[in-house]
């Protein structure tokens, strides 16, 4: 049991267990459903790390998909992030996403394994053909603890930053840093 004393969701489970099988520490607490960020915030604790922001978006073609994770603070205008995604993209010599929207909640499933909600870069474990392409806010590269809700937004995990791209590093998914505003 933990914190709430209810049992943790299947999704939180995944990711619990990655992380410990793989050995990567972090820190998990549970609260009341929070959906949105200004729903969580009411709930997360003063624990020094940065809380994240994550969007999951589709290109115009809806043949690839990205996920974002920024500071919760900030927000994001989805035209400037379709033309830093361009220059990025294109400067790596891959396509240009074209114009960006938000994915449908059946392409959070089938992608991620998620519900709209619980977007978050835990998601990746269910990526087993590495699709989506994670962009970190470059300001959260300086961060020494970052905090992500477990696929289930009644969590939060808070991980050192370094342990987080170890974790990336294993889901294997293709994810960079980049300034997003």
């Amino acid at each position: 049991m933990n914190d709430l004393q209810q049992p943790l969701s299947p999704r939180e489970e995944i990711v619990l267990g990655f992380l410990e099988r793989h050995a990567i520490p972090f820190d998990v607490y549970h609260h009341p459903e929070g959906r949105t960020i200004e729903e969580a915030k009411q709930w997360w604790r003063d624990d020094g790390s940065v809380h994240c922001k994550n969007i999951f978006l589709r290109n115009h073609k809806g043949n690839q998909h990205y996920l974002v994770s920024f500071h919760c603070d900030h927000d994001l205008d989805v035209h400037d992030l379709e033309q830093r995604l361009k220059a990025r993209l294109q400067a790596a010599g891959l396509p240009s996403p074209g114009k960006l929207s938000f994915a449908s909640p059946e392409r959070m499933e089938r992608f991620l394994g998620l519900a709209p909600g619980s977007v978050s870069p835990f998601g990746l474990i269910n990526d087993a053909d590495h699709h989506v392409i994670f962009f970190l806010d470059a300001s959260l590269s300086t961060a020494d603890t970052l905090s992500f809700h477990p696929n289930d937004c009644r969590g939060t995990v808070v991980i050192r930053r370094s342990d987080f791209e170890r974790y990336l590093q294993l889901v294997g998914n293709r994810w960079e840093y980049m300034t997003l505003y």
